[in-house]
């Protein structure tokens, strides 16, 4: 299988660019999604899990959770966290090597369940809509660190993984070019930008083709080539960098930002020659990064620095920086406070809001939602949730910490600014609970990583 894939990494890469221009027929979007989820049950059941299919295919729907939003195909609102729990419990059943289960992660399921007994959803709204929209991202990264904990990844494979996860933003990247009219017909103000991003949340793509970038800046550290050219793997790099900006949303492209900086920081810091490979990658980076955004001001009349530095279209500061965000956090905080151990119940903030406020606002932020819904046991849930991680890290060499803690930003970050909407914050938390091995194939020529 791994010649197989290397032969055709390029090819796949081509069709992906292809598929974003396809999906634009919402018939299509439907049937491939679909097709995905079948083909990717169907190779695990084939393979028994023989090289980490399952890993595989909910890299591939992680990553194309956003893309499916876009592009219509969801047959409804949940379907990829849905599907990549039932692929990982699949592989966990059918494989030969059968993995130890760490029982925490069961108590965590189950310690979220308790608040569905203290939900108080008002008729005529949906009790079953309001627990999903509410649980199936966090059940789903329970699922994830229930299959991924302390399994065993090599680097090569590892990279493997992350290819998969990239391919549909690959085509995310087409059906945004496809999708959106000429960047000089867009009004950019000072807020994030639907028409930019596609007609979807500007904060879920912008997390996304950040998540992109990683993975191909991931790739060329290691000496591998996401394309198997090196000129359009730069090419696309800086093409999804470019579009992050365009969606003006601050908290998805500093949350990639934040990762890759994190990440090439350890990885220099496991290599010998770390003086070379500080100057060499940190300032093609800088260059390039500084060219890219200097073109992106100018193409949106300057309104980049205004949006970078919480300024309207005027110029004029503005006087929240969170847009919003810090009233739902404070009353989503008060709702622990008069409900300390268990909370308002699963999917009851965002009424209790409306009570206040007069408008229903989902959170944003899943830490002070877990607070305030489960109380208590919200503490506990988010105690487990971060220490976990850094201990298993922990006992790591420097290079594995690299990708360990970018996983965690990743999922740390984003669930702060954009909750769990979407399938790739639960996927990307369990990744950062592996065990990474350095293999022969993935290390670099003249280069020795720190064990």
């Amino acid at each position: 299988m791994r010649d197989y894939f290397k032969n055709t990494r390029f090819l796949l890469v081509i069709f992906h660019l292809l598929l974003g221009f396809l999906l634009l027929i919402g018939v299509f979007a439907k049937f491939y999604a679909l097709a995905v989820v079948i083909v990717g049950f169907l190779s695990i059941l084939k393979n028994k899990n023989s090289y980490e299919q399952a890993a595989m295919w909910s890299a591939y729907l992680a990553g194309s959770d956003v893309l499916f939003r876009m592009s219509g195909g969801m047959f409804f609102h949940e379907m990829h966290k849905y599907a990549i729990a039932l692929f990982l419990i699949t592989a966990l059943i059918v494989e030969k090597k059968k993995s130890e289960v760490n029982p925490i992660f069961i108590f965590y399921i189950l310690l979220l369940l308790i608040g569905i007994a203290f939900s108080d959803i008002p008729y005529p709204e949906s009790v079953r809509k309001a627990i999903a929209f509410n649980l199936s991202g966090p059940i789903s990264l329970g699922v994830a660190a229930i299959y991924f904990y302390k399994r065993q990844f090599s680097i090569t494979r590892l990279l493997d993984v992350l290819y998969c996860l990239a391919l549909p933003i690959i085509a995310i990247l087409s059906l945004l070019y496809f999708k959106t009219p000429d960047i000089r017909d867009i009004a950019f103000g000072g807020a994030a930008n639907f028409v930019a991003s596609g007609g979807f949340g500007p904060n879920q793509v912008s997390t996304i083709l950040g998540v992109g970038v990683f993975v191909f800046i991931a790739h060329l550290l290691f000496k591998k080539k996401f394309t198997t050219i090196l000129f359009f793997d730069a090419f696309l790099i800086i093409y999804l960098f470019y579009r992050s900006l365009l969606t003006f949303s601050r908290g998805g492209l500093l949350t990639a930002i934040i990762a890759i900086l994190f990440f090439a920081t350890l990885f220099i810091y496991s290599k010998s020659d770390r003086i070379t490979s500080v100057f060499k990658h940190i300032g093609i980076v800088m260059f390039f990064g500084l060219s890219v955004w200097i073109y992106t001001s100018d193409a949106t009349g300057g309104m980049l620095e205004n949006r970078y530095t919480n300024r309207n279209a005027s110029g004029v500061k503005k006087k929240d920086l969170t847009t919003g965000r810090t009233e739902i956090f404070n009353s989503e905080l008060e709702g622990l406070f008069k409900n300390p151990v268990f909370g308002m119940g699963v999917g009851s903030g965002k009424f209790k809001r409306l009570e206040t406020t007069g408008l229903v606002i989902a959170s944003h932020n899943e830490m002070s939602r877990l607070l305030g819904e489960h109380g208590m046991i919200g503490v506990l849930i988010l105690t487990m949730l971060i220490l976990i991680p850094i201990f298993n890290a922990w006992q790591q060499p420097a290079y594995a910490k690299a990708f360990l803690g970018a996983f965690f930003i990743f999922w740390f970050l984003t669930i702060n600014h954009s909750a769990m909407r979407v399938s790739f914050p639960g996927f990307i938390y369990g990744l950062s609970l592996i065990r990474i091995k350095l293999n022969e194939t993935s290390k670099p020529k003249n280069e020795s990583l720190k064990e």
